[in-house]
């Protein structure tokens, strides 16, 4: 059996449902990966950093499926045992998986109903700072990881829960020549969520805690060179991933409402234009792989009162480009290695 692209996200210039030639269940589509172990790598960077496997329900009763197709996009699936995750987050048996989840222990409530929690036209809003939370994953690590995939163990109702992506790779693309020579070389400063130094607590005041040096703020270039498409696109994040303290941009004004800040706000409303963005709406046993060398999402709303949701993610390090070669990892403490 060999892949094919099935068809492209709908509403989306970006993003691929990948499946089987002639059809096949998880453990065909997982047979067919080894054997041909550069497509779906190939296939991420052709389609621009987003494509679906569906049906991928035997997942579910074999979580080290999800490890054996991450392990197909880099040589290290991370131990999350050593990201700098909430133990309550991770897997009991894989600890290469997080889990996401409203059910306890991990307890993770969604994000909050936007208001409104429509647009003018009746569709869920993606655009900053309407829909807030948009971010690339762990981007507070350096060097960040390259390859995240999610899967539906259980979603909740079709119109919840749904996750957005926008194209960085687009968003760069289009900005005017101003914008791109104003922000060459420029870095964003990434922090830990939960490290006191989000935008809503440096406006009130809050004491950021002190860091770890393992913990600590880590630049990250506002441009990133995609090390396999060799394109420029947009990496920075808003909010709780950003230190507002010190930053959100090295070398601007700091704080909220400081020259960075500003600058974040242009931006991040820019990338998350609906022209640059696709809504997943899950399904039990949808696999969207993503990258986020080139990609930003979001989480949206759902009902936790009335609905549980578990989904599982791993994330891939290995081939983060020349920006970052020859790094130490810097969120494991020197003791530890």
């Amino acid at each position: 059996m060999s892949f094919e692209i099935t068809r492209q996200l709908p509403g989306t210039p970006f993003g691929s449902v990948i499946g089987l030639k002639g059809g096949g269940d998880a453990h065909a589509v997982i047979e067919a990966a080894e054997k041909s172990p550069d497509f779906l790598a190939k296939a991420l960077a052709e389609c621009e950093g987003l494509m679906v496997l569906k049906g991928m329900d035997a997942i579910a009763a074999d979580p080290a499926f999800l490890v054996r197709i991450s392990e197909l996009f880099g040589p290290e699936v991370e131990d999350y045992r050593r990201t700098l995750t909430r133990a309550e987050a991770i897997h009991t048996g894989v600890p290469e998986i997080m889990l996401v989840s409203n059910i306890p222990p991990t307890s993770r409530k969604p994000p909050a109903l936007p208001d409104p929690p429509l647009t003018a036209d009746g569709q869920i809003p993606v655009q900053y700072p309407h829909r807030r939370g948009w971010h690339t994953d762990q981007s507070y690590r350096r060097p960040p990881p390259d390859i995240s995939l999610f899967f539906a163990v259980v979603p909740v109702p079709k119109g919840q829960g749904q996750t957005m992506f926008a194209n960085g790779t687009a968003a760069y693309a289009a900005l005017t020549p101003a914008m791109k020579a104003r922000i060459e070389g420029v870095m964003g400063l990434h922090v830990q969520p939960g490290s006191g130094r989000s935008r809503d607590a440096a406006r009130t005041g809050e004491t950021p805690r002190p860091l770890e040096p393992h913990e600590r703020s880590q630049p990250q270039p506002i441009v990133r060179i995609h090390p396999v498409t060799g394109k420029p696109a947009l990496y920075l994040c808003e909010y709780g991933q950003m230190d507002w303290v010190d930053g959100p941009i090295v070398g601007m004004e700091p704080g909220p409402d400081g020259e960075g800040g500003k600058l974040l706000d242009e931006l991040m409303s820019h990338l998350t234009q609906r022209e640059f963005v696709y809504v997943h709406d899950w399904d039990k046993g949808d696999l969207v792989i993503w990258d986020n060398r080139c990609l930003v999402h979001a989480a949206t709303w759902f009902d936790a009162d009335r609905h549980e949701r578990l989904m599982w993610r791993t994330t891939v390090h290995g081939n983060p480009g020349a920006f970052y070669a020859g790094e130490e990892k810097s969120w494991i403490p020197a003791a530890a290695e």
